[in-house]
């Protein structure tokens, strides 16, 4: 079994993506307001910040900072993915060690995960989430995607949203 290492610093702020793990099928955006549930009661249970996140059919980008003294990333994507399964019903693959762990098989066991150190970095997360949709030829601007973050900041005030500040 592998002996996955990750970067836990309580309070860091860390860009992550979560795949389903069937790619090229819909099921986020064919189901998002399951998604938008499972998010909503997770981060309430264990909040987070969110700096930006975009939904995409069969994956999600996202910049989250943790509370301080909270590293625990990890378990709020779990009952995300959990929380979305099983609201949705949905099943994927049923691979013999899929079923043997009871799984749905919907999700990729693992994610992606990267602490962002400095501003800079931060940046260029925010805006790589953002501007996602356009180089999957989803849509050709940023906000033209119905599934970002970005709709958040432009109802803010422009001159104050780091998240349009990324992208500009």
């Amino acid at each position: 079994m592998s002996n996955y290492r990750r970067l836990r610093v309580p309070g860091a702020t860390y860009f992550f993506t979560v795949n389903l793990a069937e790619r090229g099928g819909a099921a986020l955006v064919d189901h998002i307001d399951l998604l938008r549930e499972a998010y909503r009661v997770t981060t309430t249970e264990q909040p987070i910040r969110c700096e930006a996140m975009v939904i995409l059919p069969d994956h999600i980008h996202a910049v989250w900072t943790l509370p301080p003294g909270d590293a625990d990333f990890s378990r709020r994507w779990q009952k995300i993915k959990g929380r979305f399964t099983h609201a949705s019903g949905l099943r994927g693959t049923q691979s013999r060690s899929i079923a043997g762990k009871r799984e749905a098989g919907l999700w990729q066991r693992r994610f992606w995960e990267h602490m962002l150190r400095d501003a800079e970095e931060e940046r260029r997360a925010i805006a790589y989430c953002l501007t996602d949709p356009v180089r999957h030829g989803l849509v050709t601007r940023p906000e033209e995607w119905p599934f970002s973050t970005i709709h958040r900041d432009l109802r803010a005030k422009v001159g104050e949203s780091p998240t349009l500040q990324a992208v500009a």
